[in-house]
């Protein structure tokens, strides 16, 4: 920062009382500054009776002294110093370090919450301009004031930064919270009836907005089931999107074993429609042309007990049924 400096009458008045001038010789180039003042020491070597002219820079500032400037200084404080040409000046600098944003955003996480803010949350506040400081671990934030609306998800608060050295740092903070979720996401595009594998799916955090329905939070609800519907690379997996792979195909050939009182065989049949895993499904004997319902308890069996019955339908005939509704987990 280039920026001159208005000394008043107080200065004139330290001049009278600086006695008989001596020969003073102007500083190096570049002076670092430690404290939050400008001496008469930080411009002139041998100055018999050291004064502070004006405020230092902030820390990691700078202020450029010209010619000119120096002269007038030199005068008003009775320092016997004359420019030898107008290139003559000091760079006056303070040392400094940016601020950083974990220990502000720690204290508004607390902040937050203690106001309402759901905990698994992420903080954004695009318009964060922290400051410079003294170098060092001495500055320290603190977050008050803090609002946060649960409707629209804004907040705002106030954050100040003290440290020796420096002036207090005060601003005003706002931005937006976004509820956050762990869920199971696709790690590719993924087409419909993809039979999932553990390479198919990874953990990750989305916001809660984006997840529709019930999303699936583990690799255990995903593995081994079928998409609905195609689902792009990132997208949660909903567990209604979720079915158990069909491994019984209609029209195939598979073995019915029967667990009927005073009755346990195995006999051949064809599936009458399409089925998963654990679900039911009508099974015709070719001989005999009864149907049978029964669960499928592998890719080419289906057990019938006595809870199912057996259905005897004419030649030509079949059997009406909906499609089931396959939610994983069900």
């Amino acid at each position: 920062m280039n920026a001159p400096w208005v000394f008043g009458t107080a200065g004139m008045a330290l001049a009278l009382l600086a006695g008989p001038a001596q020969a003073e010789t102007l500083r190096m180039a570049e002076v670092s500054l430690a404290g939050m003042a400008v001496h008469l020491s930080d411009l002139f070597d041998g100055v018999a009776h050291d004064r502070e002219i004006g405020p230092a820079p902030g820390p990691g500032g700078r202020i450029v002294v010209e010619s000119a400037q120096l002269a007038a200084i030199a005068r008003q404080f009775g320092v016997d110093w004359r420019p030898a040409t107008t290139a003559d000046r000091v760079v006056l600098t303070r040392p400094g370090q940016q601020f950083p944003r974990e220990p502000v955003l720690a204290g508004l996480r607390d902040a937050l919450l203690a106001v309402g803010m759901p905990a698994n949350s992420e903080i954004e506040t695009p318009a964060l301009n922290l400051p410079m400081v003294p170098p060092g671990d001495g500055a320290r934030p603190d977050v008050t004031q803090a609002a946060y609306d649960p409707a629209t998800g804004r907040f705002t608060a106030l954050l100040s930064i003290t440290a020796e050295g420096m002036a207090p740092f005060n601003a005003r903070m706002s931005g937006h919270v976004q509820e956050m979720m762990d869920v199971e996401v696709a790690t590719r595009r993924l087409a419909a009836g993809t039979v999932l594998s553990a390479e198919d799916v990874q953990m990750a955090r989305v916001r809660a907005g984006l997840v529709r329905s019930e999303p699936a939070r583990l690799p255990e609800q995903v593995v081994g089931l079928a998409l609905r519907h195609a689902v792009n690379a990132g997208a949660p997996m909903a567990l209604a999107e979720l079915e158990h792979p069909t491994i019984v195909q209609r029209g195939s050939s598979v073995q019915m074993q029967l667990d009927l009182p005073g009755l346990s065989m195995t006999v051949q049949g064809l599936a009458m429609e399409p089925a998963a895993l654990g679900e039911r499904v009508h099974v015709l004997n070719p001989t005999s042309r009864a149907v049978m319902e029964g669960e499928v308890v592998a890719a080419d069996r289906v057990r019938v007990n006595s809870s199912t019955g057996t259905v005897i339908l004419p030649p030509g005939a079949s059997v009406p049924r909906p499609l089931p509704t396959r939610v994983a987990g069900r």
